[in-house]
């Protein structure tokens, strides 16, 4: 056997054997596409996730197989179909107060300075960084508002962001049924929510004066930024853990960039930042160093 050929051999061989042929060089494609356009990692352990999940795609885009659909995403005729499989292969988890111990932080340590600041009529800006379907920018605006009802009227905005499209607009819509509202507390729920019978089930719907607070846009963390101002609160959580260590020291710096000097970088439970230029203002949350590099 020719040693040279059976990389080769090796990454056409079948990986799972369903209603579609999934060889190892499939994956490989659709791997290493998603990790250039988002910087997500795959390893070869979740091929029956990939698998499951765009076998779908592959049936109703009506293409006779994998072969076929990684040709497809690769040419440019693919970008709407590279949106949809980064939508497929992702995975929202996301709930209102997710990790409270971040938002009576930003309750009793950050909000009322920054509250104070924006009634003296200075600039205040926050960034939920990967939002998903919008419970986690909702939570901050509902948090604010309940220390200040009036915040509204000052220059406080709230960046929302996320690679998916789709679920962009589902936070837009800010929408919910009664198990996800059910973290917010009664009181909060009642002044800030209200209930939507238009369709079969009842749901809450966020009201005007906190969706006035937050500007959704679609935004790839590992391209380019087009926001010029700094941030006084950035939320990044969760999302980090799915890249590849250089993407995340990558992404700290970046993020170490946009913190005002007083700035605080919220991220998830299962993170840690081992970047210079922060120090630790609590659990899982940062801060710029004194004097540190930025």
């Amino acid at each position: 056997m020719n040693a040279l050929a059976a990389p080769s051999r090796r990454r056409a061989d079948p990986l799972i054997e369903g209603d579609y042929l999934f060889t190892a060089r499939n994956f490989e494609q659709i791997a290493e596409t998603l990790r250039a356009h988002s910087g997500i990692a795959l390893t070869e352990g979740k091929a029956t996730l990939v698998y499951s999940r765009l076998a779908k795609r592959v049936r109703k885009l009506g293409l006779p197989d994998f072969d076929a659909y990684c040709a497809l995403i690769e040419t440019p005729e693919g970008a709407a179909e590279r949106n949809e499989m980064l939508a497929a292969l992702t995975t929202n988890v996301t709930r209102f107060f997710r990790e409270p111990h971040h938002f009576e932080h930003l309750r009793r340590s950050m909000g009322p300075q920054l509250i104070e600041a924006a009634k003296s009529g200075a600039r205040v800006r926050l960034w939920s960084a990967a939002c998903s379907s919008g419970e986690e920018p909702y939570s901050i605006a509902l948090t604010l508002l309940d220390i200040c009802p009036e915040i509204a009227r000052c220059d406080v905005r709230i960046l929302a962001t996320d690679i998916d499209p789709n679920i962009v607009a589902r936070a837009k819509a800010g929408l919910y049924g009664e198990d996800a509202v059910a973290p917010i507390a009664q009181p909060m729920r009642e002044r800030w929510l209200s209930v939507d019978r238009s369709g079969a089930e009842k749901m809450w719907r966020v009201k005007d004066e906190a969706r006035a607070l937050i500007t959704f846009k679609e935004l790839n963390l590992i391209g380019e930024w087009p926001m010029r101002g700094l941030f006084d609160v950035i939320f990044c959580r969760n999302v980090v853990i799915y890249f590849e260590e250089d993407t995340q020291a990558f992404l700290w710096r970046r993020f170490k960039d946009m913190l005002t000097p007083d700035g605080r970088l919220y991220i998830g439970h299962s993170e840690r930042i081992d970047v210079p230029g922060y120090v630790s203002d609590g659990l899982t949350i940062y801060k710029l160093a004194q004097g540190g590099v930025r």
